[in-house]
């Protein structure tokens, strides 16, 4: 004990704590979130945007009121649609481009070539790291539900896809924001249909 006391102290090693588990989705109102009332919407207890009769005309995000920091989010998810264009996603340390409709921050991405992969929307527009396609293969579900499970711990983001770790992404630039909004999306272009429950999050924040 003694030595691990002694690691703790001189070695700046902080335990993280983690406060109980939020729901960030009631089930049935969109409380907590602003977004295009005409694209959102709550079906049998799960948040819900596109179509699988018409295309989605852009991209649409669905964001929380308030914004967090480091925590871990837990999301199920399904997608439907074309499976060669239906794409969304799960954006996290994020803020809305003011007077537009897109967001900018990291994405935990959702649709073929993208399961499980962390993308930067609207900033480096870039896959940052993903899974192969052996993973993906074994891993997403589509036109079924997924989970998944973002943890963010200063530079520190791990995605997990149904259980399997798929990005262990440290981020490099010191300029890009730690904190930001959770936001959901509906990828334009496509016949989609998106829909998320179980929507849970558990702050995070080390002990001094």
């Amino acid at each position: 004990m003694r030595t691990i006391s002694l690691c703790l102290l001189f070695c700046g090693t902080l335990p993280i704590l983690a406060a109980e588990p939020k729901s960030l989705f009631d089930g049935k109102t969109l409380a907590g979130w602003e977004g295009d009332e005409k694209t959102w919407r709550v079906e049998d207890g799960a948040i819900v945007a596109g179509s699988l009769e018409v295309s989605v005309p852009r991209n649409e995000f669905l964001c929380t009121t308030k914004t967090y920091g480091d925590f871990e989010l837990n999301v199920k998810f399904k997608i439907l649609g074309d499976k060669d264009k239906a794409n969304a996603g799960i954006q996290f340390r994020t803020k809305r481009i003011p007077k537009h409709h897109e967001v900018s921050g990291f994405q935990a991405d959702i649709g073929q070539g993208y399961w499980g992969a962390l993308y930067d929307e609207s900033r480096r527009n870039k896959v940052l790291a993903g899974p192969s396609k052996e993973v993906i293969a074994k891993t997403a579900k589509f036109d079924d539900w997924n989970d998944y499970k973002i943890r963010c711990e200063g530079n520190s983001i791990k995605l997990w896809l149904n259980g399997t770790l798929t990005v262990d992404y440290t981020e490099k630039d010191e300029k890009i924001e730690t904190t930001g909004i959770i936001a959901l999306q509906v990828h334009g272009g496509g016949k989609t249909k998106v829909l998320y429950k179980n929507i849970t999050i558990e702050e995070l924040s080390a002990k001094n």
